[in-house]
Formats: structure tokens, sequence, C-alpha cells
């Protein structure tokens, strides 16, 4: 028997790596034959940073870049050496975790630091540059990026742009002669789990800018400098950017890293899925065992576990699901494809009890199903 265990975290209890181990050693509990495969994924949140270095097993460049407000702050991204390949979290120099609540202005941030850090694994020598751009502060197009990477935004008196989102209007022509060279041969992949195009109602600005500090009157002011540098991105990409789906993202790093990085836009789930060779490995297996914090309605949102019903059903892979706690019925759980289910939260003492001990319930969930199967019981929902 081949099992696979492809779980995301259960956050501020159990890492993906931490569930995997404690499944295999309730497996093995019960038969020391089975093959087990481990393969801890994660849908670009929180955390997947070391799930990321779990297949790259790179090293933690470190190094000052600027910050949203062009303040020197220490950031680090991973590269691995062997395979050339760099993951860049843009929340690292641009991100809202760097700031306080109060500091939040997203009018006058910058996503140059971010250009800093993928400028620094270009000259490393990286091949191939996973780019996560969550958790932003910014709303500037990208064009801080842009601007660090070489790409130059002049105005109408033939002066450069600061690079930062109340500027926007301003820019009326774009330069990109002095890109950096290398951006013509690297494979940029991008980490994109929204939809949204980059202007207009469900964009960048009105979706987004309010919760990094923008004021309506700002929002609107956003959302017509989106507007007006979309149409000097058009002249000079040869694309229409509002038929972009996740331009929008991260104030509008999506069409950024499409056009002055070349990337393409990945559900974060399943980059991390190509990253772990997933859907080869998991061939021929007769059971993956995934996992998460809570099973919910928003589990098929582009969440872990939904990446994993989607290769499994493809390769008509059974699916069993240890998660912290369950909020949905037989009938939701049977029709998203699970065959199996059980819940740290209904073997636990409390909320802290399952918290505390989730490794060792985990565990125990895992040896009582292996006991399920290898009895040759019927599995079923729970």
């Amino acid at each position: 028997m081949k099992v696979v265990i492809a779980p995301d975290k259960f956050k501020n209890s159990l890492t993906g790596e931490d569930f995997c181990n404690a499944v295999e050693a309730g497996f093995l509990a019960k038969n020391s034959g089975v093959e087990i495969l481990k393969l801890p994924l994660a849908d670009g949140g929180d955390g997947t940073i070391d799930v990321v270095n779990y297949y790259l097993k790179g090293s933690k460049v470190k190094l000052v870049v600027n910050n949203p407000f062009f303040e020197a702050v220490e950031a680090s991204y991973l590269y691995a050496e062997n395979t050339k390949t760099a993951f860049i979290e843009m929340a690292e120099a641009s991100g809202v975790k760097l700031l306080k609540p109060k500091q939040f202005d997203c009018k006058n941030a910058s996503t140059f630091g971010t250009g800093e850090l993928i400028e620094d694994a270009l000259n490393k020598g990286a091949k191939h540059i996973i780019l996560g751009i969550g958790g932003s502060a910014t709303n500037d197009c990208g064009v801080g990026m842009a601007t660090a990477l070489g790409y130059r935004f002049f105005n109408d008196n033939n002066q450069e742009v600061e690079p930062i989102g109340a500027n926007l209007s301003e820019i009326k022509k774009i330069c990109v002669l002095k890109a950096h060279p290398r951006l013509q041969t690297v494979k940029f992949s991008v980490a994109c789990d929204v939809t949204n195009p980059l202007y207009g109602k469900n964009g960048a600005a009105y979706v987004y800018a309010a919760q990094k500090g923008a004021t309506k009157q700002d929002i609107k002011m956003l959302d017509k400098g989106l507007q007006d540098f979309a149409k000097h991105l058009e002249a000079t990409f040869k694309i229409n950017v509002q038929s972009i789906e996740g331009a929008g993202a991260a104030g509008g790093m999506g069409i950024a890293s499409k056009l002055f990085l070349k990337g393409e836009l990945i559900p974060g789930i399943e980059l991390i899925k190509n990253l772990a060779d997933f859907n080869t490995k998991i061939a021929k297996a007769d059971w993956i065992i995934t996992g998460e914090g809570k099973l919910d309605t928003q589990t098929m949102s582009g969440k872990t576990i939904q990446g994993v019903l989607t290769s499994a059903k493809a390769k008509n892979i059974k699916v069993a699901a240890f998660c912290g706690a369950v909020d949905l019925s037989k009938n939701d759980i049977n029709t998203m494809g699970i065959t199996y289910v059980d819940a740290v939260i209904a073997k636990a003492k409390s909320l802290e009890d399952a918290m505390q001990n989730s490794y060792n319930y985990v565990r125990e969930i895992a040896e009582t199903f292996a006991l399920s199967l290898f009895s040759s019981k019927t599995t079923r929902l729970k």
C-alpha cells in the first residue's frame, strides 16, 4: 500500500512537516510495510516559506533594502544554489508586517525593496524566481519594483517620477531600455490567489486599499492612477491590462509581475504542487492523507485541500482528511470528494489541549485510520 501525506499546517499548532511525521508514526505503528511519501503543502499564506524550503533545500539570504517608505530594513529570501532557484516574498520588503497599523499609507508606499530583493537574486545567477505577492502595504502597480530593476518612468517634463501609488497619474512614458538584462531569460512564477482586475470597483484600490490605510478620497485617486497608468502599460506592452485575471493583486503587483518580469500568475497551491512535483509523485497511491486547521466552506476557495482533491480526482485516488476541526456536513464532505475525515477537537479535552497536543492527536487519528484499513473494514465518513 502506498500512502501520500500532503497537509497544510495547523496554524499556531502543527507544521506541515510535523503533521507528516505524526501520520507516518501512526501508520508504522500498525503496519511497518506501508510505503509512505511525505509531501507537505501550502497555499501561499503564512508558513509557505518553510514548505518551499522543504523542496528547495536552500539557504536564507539576508540584505538591507528599502521598506515601503524608503527606509532601511533587513529582509531575506531563500536561494538554492544547486537549482539556481530563489523564493522571494514581497512582504519581506514591502509588506504590512513591517509597519504599525497607524503607519499604513499605501498611496505613499513603494515596492522598490521587493525589486531590490529580485535584483540580488538575479545577480546571484538565479534561473527561476518564485515570487509570493501576499501581504503587501502598497498600491503602486509595481513601479517601485520595476524602478529597482532598471525600468524608468517619466512625467510630461521628462523627469523621473518617484515610484509610489500617488504618482501613477503623472507617468506619461515607460522606458524599458535599461531594464536588468537577465529579466529576459529568468523564469518567474508568481503565487497569486485572487482574480481581481487592475482597476474599477473590483480592482486593487477599491477592494484592498482601505485595509492598507487609504481614505475614500485616496481610493478614488489611486483607482484613477491605475486607470491612467494602464494606458501606458497597454501602449508599451501591447496587452489589454484589464483582461488579465489577478492584475489587481497586491496593489497591481499582479500585472507588474506579468509585464515587467514576464511572470506567470499561478494559484499558490498549484505553484507549491509544481515545486513538489506532486502530480507525478502521487502516481499509484492508494490514499492521500491531507489536513488543515479547519475544514469549512473556505476550504474549496484555493486552499491546500482543494489542490489535493483536484490532483487526487484526476488519478482516482481516495482522500482522507485529518483536521483540527470540521465545520461541514457529511453531505458537503462527500460532495468535496473526501472519503474519510476525523478531527483533533473531537478527541481533545479543550481547544487549548487540541492546540498544545495536536501532534499526539493526529498520530492517534492516523493509528485508528490505519487499523481500519489493515483490518479490511469499510472506510467511511466518521
